[in-house]
């Protein structure tokens, strides 16, 4: 994937939805769990060096699957390359079901089913399809259509 190192910076520095000390193990082989400091920014999960203010990496969240591994950690893995594996350690149960959930949700597809989902409802509820205000046509209107993703 292309991106543009200063646009990730800055986005990196934006306010997060999420933010921890986590202990965080990477999926080279014989990593260890070292202390980090890691942000969740929309669907960019930052991990940081706990003393420096610039990222030392980022993984976009999609085409991804969060799991529970112990009660106070968890993984994340791609979809296409389910070894590459990185995981979490919580400082308890609570706050790995936090990161879960909120990892979970972080997603442009749960957001977009989540658009879709209170579209069609606010539409059942007033008769009319609140993005219809907005100016975007019925067949631009983000290829809302069941199968298109």
């Amino acid at each position: 994937m292309k991106y543009n190192e200063k646009e990730l910076l800055s986005l990196s520095r934006q306010q997060a939805e999420k933010a921890d000390e986590l202990l965080m193990k990477g999926p080279k082989k014989g990593s260890v769990l070292k202390k980090r400091l890691v942000k969740l920014v929309v669907n960019f999960l930052f991990y940081f060096r706990t003393d420096e203010e610039e990222p030392i990496g980022a993984l976009l969240l999609e085409h991804c699957k969060t799991t529970q591994e112990e009660d106070n950690s968890f993984s994340i893995y791609f979809k296409d390359e389910p070894e590459r594996k990185y995981t979490f350690e919580c400082s308890s149960k609570e706050q790995c079901c936090e990161w879960i959930e909120a990892l979970n949700h972080a997603s442009y597809e749960f957001m977009r089913k989540s658009l879709m989902f209170y579209r069609n409802e606010i539409q059942k509820m007033t008769g009319k399809d609140p993005l219809e205000q907005y100016g975007i046509s019925e067949d631009s209107r983000f290829q809302l259509g069941p199968n298109k993703l």
